[in-house]
């Protein structure tokens, strides 16, 4: 039995290497093609003066952010590494403020796009540089609700002797009680329904002049429809991520083997694949980003008027 337990043990530390090593690779993977974007970014004037462009570093950094960040409590909680709580609190609550950056963002994008394609005379004053640079804070701002309900309810139950305990730090440490995750999950659902009804009243109006477009204006219209609906397969992702702790808690009480496997599909799919999603939709696909972007990479022997 002693035998069979540690042949058990021995494959599961197997399985948990080669996983993280996976893990390394695609978030080193990501964050050079992130890095990329984001000195093309910054290359251009035409870019950082523009709102869409803006917005998009915008999410590009806070992806990057993100990625260096859950990645380095990865390897910890992997190799058993602690710390205190108090300085689990501080790492926590910028990782759940950047959590919700990006798909704030993504929402004022897809109203970005709707204003310039259904309100194309309004859209200079409307997405002004000065505009974008207020509206970055309110996402800011947006974003730091949850955050900010989170911390709350934890100050509130966590007693002063808990924050000078030494404990691997999770995002999860902050949940003491069962109702603390409800209240979070609440707050999270109303979040993202609010978000899918622009997302979809967006979708509406961007289709209907789509459908009564001709032309050039048709084919920029379709483009803009065919942006919203990624942008809203994003935020499904991201959506779906928040019921990851749920379905990773009835998991562990099963099979510790299939707990991993669980975990570490959850942190592929809906951790790691919404924050390469950005690049792909307005890196790849915007034709004048695209361009400078090969440009930059070939060291300017790639020529084209942007």
């Amino acid at each position: 039995m002693a035998d069979n337990n540690s042949l058990v043990g021995g494959e599961v530390s197997l399985q948990l290497i080669d996983k993280i090593i996976i893990v390394q690779i695609l978030v080193m993977i990501f964050l050079c093609i992130n890095s990329l974007l984001i000195i093309t970014f910054f290359r251009k004037e035409c870019f950082y003066t523009t709102a869409r462009y803006i917005l998009f570093a915008v999410t590009l950094l806070s992806d990057s952010l993100i990625l260096f960040m859950s990645n380095i409590l990865v390897i910890l909680n992997h190799f058993g590494f602690t710390m205190q709580v108090w300085m689990c609190v501080i790492t926590s609550a910028v990782v759940l403020l950047y959590m919700r950056v990006t798909p704030v963002t993504l929402t004022v994008m897809t109203l970005e796009r709707y204003v310039a394609i259904c309100m194309p005379l309004r859209h200079a004053e409307l997405c002004s540089t000065r505009s974008t640079m207020h509206c970055i804070l309110i996402i800011h701002g947006l974003s730091s609700v949850p955050c900010i309900v989170v911390l709350s309810t934890f100050f509130a139950s966590a007693s002063f002797s808990l924050y000078e305990q030494h404990r691997l730090c999770t995002v999860e440490m902050l949940i003491l009680y069962r109702w603390q995750s409800h209240v979070r999950s609440a707050v999270h659902e109303f979040y993202f329904l609010i978000m899918a009804i622009i997302i979809v009243f967006a979708y509406v109006k961007i289709m209907k002049v789509a459908k009564a477009a001709s032309g050039e204006d048709k084919k920029l219209s379709w483009k803009g429809l065919r942006t919203v609906i990624l942008h809203g397969f994003q935020l499904l992702l991201c959506l779906i991520q928040l019921w990851c702790p749920f379905i990773e808690t009835a998991v562990i009480q099963n099979n510790v083997t299939l707990f991993i496997n669980v975990r570490y599909s959850n942190y592929i799919l809906f951790g790691l694949a919404p924050r390469c999603l950005s690049p792909l939709i307005y890196g790849l696909r915007d034709e004048t980003f695209f361009h400078a972007l090969k440009n930059y990479v070939f060291f300017g022997l790639y020529k084209r008027n942007i």
